[in-house]
């Protein structure tokens, strides 16, 4: 896998490509030899990769990898640069591999993937390197013919540069290699895959699932679409990296994706049909509990990776034994959690939350209607009651559970209050940021027990290593101590009258 980031401008058949000497200091360009490569792009019927800005596609063609299949998924996209991540795979052109299906499993949801167009390409490539003779960039000239079924639309002409760099130096590079191509008469447009270019309106369309901004004269029900339409893309965006694996934010993302929506369901409950949101509500659980145990042997991973490095070296054999029986369970979750995600169960989920983001099923027409900047508040004050009431049942010597019930009392306020922030604006903000803090201390808190309980079992399981897990809950106590100090004024904080005026 590697991570794509590029520009993209159109030129005109008689463009004239300009000097690109000097775009990074010391720099050299080299023209490379001309390329022919013929590339299927492979789609549903109804283009939902290309509309949600996925690629799939078998190339071949001169000097191309052995790994002809591509899968590219959108990153971001700023201005006029496009940053995706690509991901190669073996296999032969008559078989999308299994793999590559899995990745893109979210959004085709198991509708067949055919061709969908057959793009013949003439590259005319050129490299930028450095003085010591690193390739900063690759930048292509490509001349392309587009053929759809037993059509021939017609071509385009499209000039990308791809930096190899990361940072500010790369970003540079591209901004130079912008304004000098359209300095010589190319045209800066949109970053778009050559597949949306190659098929137009068809693949232009909306994703099956958008986000749309809310206006000054939206309504509870533009604002309840808004912040359902939210989590679901959250959720599409992430499920290709949960498959990955490669980086745990996007487990992370994805479960907050569920938990968030779950928690909105739950607060615009009165406007809601409770017949068909009701199941939606319980399958979010099902799924956040399967995620949710990948995440947490993720974040126990790291907390005791962090403080087995302050033990004695005579306890760091001990300690390793500890975190090879947590890999092992981190291991057999992430296993559960990918057979998960291939199930029928969870896509009929996906499709589910498709149909609510395009037609919300309410109950309550007359405040569906109400203006969403008048209305929203309500939606939070009982959410905020629960918290209040939770905090203030608290006494010095509160259980763990205790601490716990109120974390997740602080959890649905501050979902509640972000739901209402495109129509409330900066108080609603400022309240959902003081109630995170909130979350976050007894979060952290509920955390040293949870590491706890599970440094006994295994030191219960692992004779060699109950020395380095005392060491382990000593330092969880001590933290877990400092925890308790600390959240009455967090809470002091977050419960001042100047943050909940609005409600």
């Amino acid at each position: 896998m590697t991570v794509e980031r590029e520009i993209k401008v159109t030129a005109t058949a008689d463009f004239e490509m300009p000097d690109l000497t000097g775009l990074a200091p010391d720099s050299t360009v080299t023209a490379l030899s001309e390329r022919r490569l013929v590339a299927v792009y492979f789609d549903t019927e109804d283009l939902r990769l290309a509309r949600s800005g996925i690629t799939l596609r078998h190339r071949v063609g001169d000097g191309e990898s052995t790994q002809p299949w591509t899968v590219k998924l959108p990153e971001t996209n700023q201005g006029p640069g496009l940053t995706r991540r690509e991901i190669r795979f073996a296999g032969q052109r008559d078989h999308v591999p299994e793999a590559a299906a899995d990745l893109v499993l979210a959004t085709t949801r198991g509708h067949r993937l055919e061709p969908a167009a057959q793009l013949g390409t003439i590259r005319v490539p050129h490299e930028i390197r450095d003085a010591k003779g690193v390739l900063l960039a690759e930048v292509v000239d490509d001349t392309v013919s587009v053929t759809h079924g037993h059509e021939s639309p017609g071509g385009f002409r499209e000039i990308e540069v791809e930096a190899y760099g990361k940072g500010r130096a790369a970003r540079r590079l591209l901004d130079e290699s912008m304004a000098r191509l359209v300095g010589a008469g190319a045209a800066a447009e949109p970053p778009i895959p050559k597949l949306v270019r190659a098929l137009a309106t068809r693949a232009a369309q909306s994703p099956d699932v958008t986000v749309s901004p809310l206006g000054d004269d939206a309504t509870v029900a533009h604002l309840v679409r808004h912040t359902v339409a939210r989590s679901v893309a959250q959720m599409l965006r992430h499920d290709p990296g949960v498959r990955l694996g490669d980086d745990p934010e996007d487990v992370h993302q994805f479960r907050v994706a569920t938990r968030r929506l779950r928690s909105d369901l739950r607060t615009f409950a009165r406007l809601l049909d409770a017949e068909q949101v009701g199941p939606v509500r319980e399958e979010l659980g099902w799924l956040g509990g399967v995620v949710g145990a990948v995440r947490d042997t993720d974040v126990l991973a790291v907390r005791l990776r962090t403080n087995s490095a302050t033990l004695p070296e005579a306890d760091a054999a001990g300690a390793r034994k500890l975190l090879g029986r947590l890999d092992k369970e981190g291991a057999a979750a992430r296993a559960t959690m990918l057979t998960t995600l291939r199930e029928p169960r969870y896509l009929a989920l996906l499709d589910n939350l498709i149909e609510l983001t395009a037609a919300l099923p309410t109950v309550d027409d007359e405040l569906a209607r109400r203006a969403a900047a008048e209305a929203a508040a309500r939606f939070v004050r009982r959410p905020w009651r629960h918290l209040v009431d939770a905090a203030a049942a608290l006494g010095s010597d509160a259980t763990d559970t205790e601490l716990h019930q109120t974390r997740i009392q602080a959890k649905r306020c501050r979902y509640a209050a972000e739901a209402v922030v495109p129509a409330v604006g900066r108080p609603a903000e400022r309240l959902a940021d003081a109630v995170a803090d909130l979350q976050t201390v007894l979060g952290d808190h509920q955390d040293t027990v949870v590491s706890e309980a599970w440094l006994r079992a295994a030191a219960a399981a692992i004779p060699s290593g109950r020395v380095a897990a005392g060491q382990l809950i000593a330092v969880e106590l001590a933290q877990r101590a400092d925890l308790r100090a600390r959240w009455p004024d967090v809470w002091q904080d977050a419960s001042a009258k100047k943050l909940r005026r609005w409600l």
